[in-house]
C-alpha cells in the first residue's frame, strides 16, 4: 500500500476513534444493546426463554403453570418490542449522522479534486501554448478551465428537485 493510502487509513481510524470517544454514556448503552439484540446469541436466548415459558405453561413439563393463557408472555414480548424498536431507531439516527459526515467528506474531496484538475488543465494549456502544440477540437479547454462553484451546483439541484415535485 502506498504511504498516502496508509496515512489516510490511519487518519480515518483516528477520526472514528475520536467520534466514538465523544459519544455519551446513553449512546454507548444504546449501541451495546442494539449490537446484542442483533446477534444470534439474542435469538438463541429468546428461543430458550420463550420456548421454556410456553412448554412450562402448556403443562408439557408437569409443572404448575404460572401463565396458562400466555397473556403475560405476550405482554412481555410487546414491551420488549417497544424498547427494541426504540434502540434500533437511536442506532439508525447515529448511523445517519455518520453517513452525513462521510457524504460531506466525499463532497469536499470531490470539490478539491475538481479544483486540482482545473489547475492541471490550465497548466497543460499553458505548456501546449508555450511549445506551440494545438489541442484537439474535441477538447473544450475553456469549459474544463471553469471552476465549479458548489453553491451553484446545489442551487441547480434544488431547482431540479422542486420542478419534479
Amino acid at each position: 500500500m502506498s504511504g498516502v493510502m496508509q496515512r489516510n487509513i490511519r487518519a480515518l481510524m483516528e477520526q472514528s476513534k475520536h467520534r466514538d470517544s465523544k459519544k455519551t454514556q446513553q449512546e454507548k448503552i444504546a449501541d451495546a444493546i442494539t449490537k446484542f439484540t442483533g446477534s444470534m446469541t439474542f435469538v438463541y436466548l429468546h428461543i430458550l426463554i420463550f420456548g421454556l415459558w410456553i412448554v412450562w405453561n402448556t403443562g408439557l413439563l408437569n409443572l404448575s403453570p404460572f401463565d396458562p393463557s400466555l397473556v403475560v408472555l405476550a405482554m412481555v414480548a410487546s414491551v420488549e418490542a417497544i424498547f427494541l424498536s426504540t434502540f434500533v431507531l437511536i442506532s439508525q439516527n447515529s448511523m445517519s449522522r455518520k453517513s452525513e459526515g462521510r457524504a460531506e467528506l466525499d463532497l469536499q474531496i470531490t470539490l478539491l479534486a475538481e479544483h486540482e484538475i482545473t489547475q492541471l488543465a490550465g497548466m497543460v494549456k499553458a505548456i501546449a501554448e508555450k511549445v506551440g502544440a494545438t489541442l484537439p477540437e474535441s477538447i473544450n479547454v475553456d469549459e474544463v478551465l471553469k471552476d465549479i462553484k458548489p453553491e451553484k451546483v446545489m442551487d441547480e439541484m434544488d431547482k431540479e428537485k422542486s420542478q419534479q415535485t
